[in-house]
This record gives C-alpha cells, structure tokens and sequence, in this order.
C-alpha cells in the first residue's frame, strides 16, 4: 500500500446545551483510518452505542485483511450487530444507536463508509463538496434541491435519520444500509469528517473558509470550527476531523487589488481579527476541550534474539495500539492477551504456540479484554503435552484471524457476554467442539475452516447466538439451536449434512412490534 502524506487533527465539544457528550472519534494516522461516530439513545446509551462503533471498528479496521471496501463493510455490521445485542441486554440501552462517517486512506485516495445524517466533505482548489448523502427526511429532500442548505439547517426535523447503527440486525452487503463510496484524496485536497453538531450550525461556504484559512495546520481549523459552532449556539455536541494533504493551501484571490488598499484591508482585518480573537477566547475559554495526545502506534518483536526474548515480556511492555510480531519458532508459553494489543506471527503460519508446562493446558487467554486480536499462529498439540483449550475468551472482544487449532480438546471456547471474531481460522481434529460457545454472546464467526472435530464442529449453549457467514464445515456435527439451522445453511457451507448435523424446524412467525 503506498501511503499518502497528510496532516490531521480532530476534537469533539459537548456544546452548549447538552451536559454529556455522545459522540466519539478515531484517529489512526499509520494505517489511514479516520473515523465519527454520533450516539443515539440520550444519556449513557448514546455514549455506550458510540464506544461499542468506535471500539469495533477500528478493530476490524486494524486487521488489514481484504479489500477496504470489505473491511469496512464488516467493521460497520460488526458495531452494528454488538449495538443491538447490548441493547438487549441492559434495559438502560433499549433503543440505542448510533450514526457515523468513517474514511480509510489509501494510495491516493479514500474509501467512505457512512451511515446517517454525520458528514464527510471534500475541499480542493476553493470548492468544498459534500461527499456523502444525510439518510434522513431533511437530507434526501436538501440533496434533491427541494431544500437550499439554510432551510434544512432550520427544518424542525432535521434530527430524523432514515438509517443508523444498532437498530436492528444487519449482514455486510444488505441493501439500504452502508453507504460506500471511494472518492480521491489528492496532495491539494483536505478532508473533512463531522457530527451534525458542525453541520447543523455551520454553513457549508464557513467551514470550507476556515479549513483554508488554516491551510497547514489542521488543529486550528478543527479549533475554529468548533468555535463556530458552539458561537452559532451549540445546540449538540460537535466533533470534527480535519485531513490535509501536504499540498493542501488557501486558494489564490482571483483578483489582485492596489498596494495601498490590500495594505489597509489587511491591517484592519488583522485589528479586528486581534480583537474578536480576544473576545473569543474570553468567552470560550470554559468550551473548548483540546484534543487528547495521540500515542503512535508500535511495532514490538518478540522471540529468541529479539527485544523481547517471550511473548509475555513483550505483552508486559505494550499498551493499547500496538502490535508484537513474533518470527518464526515454537514457544511453549501460555500467552495472556490485554486490551487493545494486536499479536501477530510473521510471517504468516511461522510461528507455533504449544501448551505452557504450568498453564492448565491452556495456550491463549483472554480474561476482561476490551479489544485484542490474535493473527496468523498455529496452536498445535504435541504427544508429550496435550492442549485443553486453543484459546480460551471470557467476557473479551477479541478478533482471532487466520489461526489454525489442531488437536486440542476445544479448539476456541467463547464464554459470557462479548462478542468475538473469528475469521478465516482453520480449527481441525479437536478430541471435543471445534468452536464451544457458553452464554448470550453473538460472536460473529465467517469465513472458518471447520472440519473433522469430534464433539461438534461448533456448539452454541446458555443463551449463544453466534452470526456464521461463509464458512466450510466438513464430518463434524453443528450443535445449534433449530430455529437457526435455516440461515445457517443459506449463508454457509456444510459439506456432510447428513454426518450428525441436527435437522431444521422451521421457526414461528412473528408479528412486528
């Protein structure tokens, strides 16, 4: 992927009115991800329905496996379908939601996944265009020109959205639910990403202005506009991230007045600027929140020769959004994932973790964890020491891809609440389940090989309501509820129906509420 230079800044503003603040956003300057995510549900459940979008996506987003148009379909039905299983389970949450713009840079230009009435505009050479369409009764009627942009920023419904995150189930390619879009991104552009916070206060021919005005420094773009919005009342919260290339400047003035009178103007604009900005700052001084420090991502190797000589040394010393890579070997130590560590073997399939000496016979776990992966290892069983479990998740979101379990007594075995992924594993010639899950999570689980375990292929119990897209079982059982057999046939592969798969009910109808 070749990478393109940038600047970048963002914040988020509660504004004037609104005491919490239930946006939220992301920025990922190494890998190109840029992300805002508006919450719906008023109090704890906005906020809770952004953190999930927030956290999801830019797991799946790390996880630079498939095209970025397949990443970020998934990464969006991933939030969506976490959203709508948490609200079913807390009472609090009934109703959340969440709208977002998400943009993904790459070779020169971006891919935009977009739910909702938040925004990404496109700025180039003194013209600014809206790149994505408001799903909202307001917005489809302003980009029909029914309305001119000041009439839907004064429509009393302009808060209606047509689409969202987390309000009912989704798959990756359903119609009429992900925007995509791949747009350019030249070294003279800027991008821009926002809440409705921004665009319901602030024109369209303002915050081209201001990202111009402070060509080159992309905070005092995001600074003003955040400024702007809350001076225009500040009725919601505001977030905005601002992208420029290193070309990016203001436009030349088209036309060129005398010396004296340019000297006049720019003397009398500068006063005015010195004394508004005073004032701005004296009345703002409480508003505005300054973007939080962004830790750049590490790259830490682990291994014999290496920094780090184990695994476990290097997981003591990562924090959130880093990565270990560990080489080629075997390591017979059981490895426990933290929050937002990324563990990967490179390359790909080199590195084999066995069963510690002291772990339980168990060689992965994960205990608690917000957000993890796990990428590219094998987890072998030897003779002289068995393997329990391949992996073991209790109440943790983890992305495990392209890992292949042989042997073990469970392959993976999902317990409590979360809701895992897993993609592209090969779990085989596990003595019991290939994949054991316990409780009411829907981990999403697509594009697995599954084949020749001997207790199920996969088992779902306590409550579990897995999502299986596109995966290949072969001479194992598949212990699931009935009333799921029928989308599980659809959307995936079983290659021996008749060696122990539980035969379909057809499930009752129900009435919509």
């Amino acid at each position: 992927m070749v990478k393109t230079r940038f600047r970048f800044a963002g914040a988020s503003d509660p504004g004037r009115v609104r005491r919490n603040n239930e946006d939220a956003l992301y920025l990922d300057a190494e890998r190109g991800i840029f992300l805002v995510v508006d919450g719906i549900g008023g109090q704890a459940a906005g906020e809770k329905a952004a953190e999930i979008a927030l956290e999801r996506i830019r797991a799946r987003l790390e996880r630079q496996t498939g095209t970025a148009e397949q990443r970020i379909r998934e990464a969006i039905t991933m939030a969506n379908n976490e959203i709508l299983r948490a609200a079913r389970g807390n009472r609090e949450w009934a109703g959340m939601a969440c709208v977002l713009t998400v943009a993904l840079l790459e070779n020169g230009s971006a891919v935009v996944g977009h739910v909702g009435d938040s925004r990404l505009y496109h700025i180039r050479r003194g013209e600014i265009r809206k790149m994505t369409h408001d799903h909202s009764p307001v917005g489809e009627r302003e980009d029909s020109q029914e309305l001119s942009e000041a009439e839907a920023m004064r429509h009393p419904r302009r808060n209606e959205v047509f689409r969202d995150v987390g309000s009912e189930e989704h798959a990756p390619d359903d119609e009429d639910f992900i925007e995509l879009a791949r747009i350019p991104f030249e070294p003279d552009s800027a991008l821009l990403l926002c809440s409705d916070g921004l665009s319901d206060q602030v024109a369209s021919s303002e915050i081209q202005r201001a990202v111009e005005r402070n060509a080159g420094s992309p905070e005092a773009a995001v600074r003003e506009l955040i400024d702007a919005a809350n001076q225009a009342g500040g009725k919601d919260n505001v977030t905005v991230v601002v992208v420029q290339g290193e070309e990016f400047a203001s436009p030349v003035p088209r036309e060129t007045k005398s010396k004296e009178s340019s000297f006049a103007s720019r003397a009398l604009w500068f006063l005015c600027g010195v004394v508004l900005a005073a004032a701005g700052a004296w009345f703002a001084r409480g508003l505005w929140v300054p973007p939080p420090p962004v830790q750049t991502p590490r790259v830490l190797v682990a291994g014999t020769g290496q920094e780090y000589p184990t695994i476990a040394a290097a997981l003591t010393e990562a924090r959130a959004g880093d990565t270990i890579e560990v080489p080629a070997g075997e390591y017979n130590e059981q490895v426990r994932l933290p929050s937002g560590v990324t563990l990967r073997s490179q390359p790909p399939h080199a590195a084999i973790l066995r069963a510690a000496p002291l772990g339980n016979g168990v060689v992965v776990v994960a205990e608690n964890i917000k957000a993890a992966g796990l990428s590219g290892f094998r987890i072998l069983a030897a003779k002289d020491m068995s393997i329990a479990t391949g992996v073991l998740l209790v109440n943790s979101n983890v992305d495990i891809e392209d890992v292949e379990v042989d042997g073990a007594r469970v392959g993976i075995e999902i317990r409590g609440n979360a809701s895992p992924t897993l993609r592209a594993n090969s779990i085989h010639d596990c003595s019991n389940e290939g994949v054991l899950i316990l409780g009411p999570s829907e981990p999403w689980i697509s594009h697995n090989d599954i084949r020749r375990n001997k207790g199920a292929g996969l088992a779902a119990r306590g409550g579990a309501r897995p999502v299986l897209l596109d995966n290949v079982f072969e001479k194992n059982a598949l212990d699931l509820p009935p009333e799921m057999m029928p989308v599980v046939k659809e959307r995936n592969l079983i290659l021996d129906e008749a060696a122990g798969v539980r035969r379909a009910v057809p499930p009752a109808s129900k009435k919509k509420e």
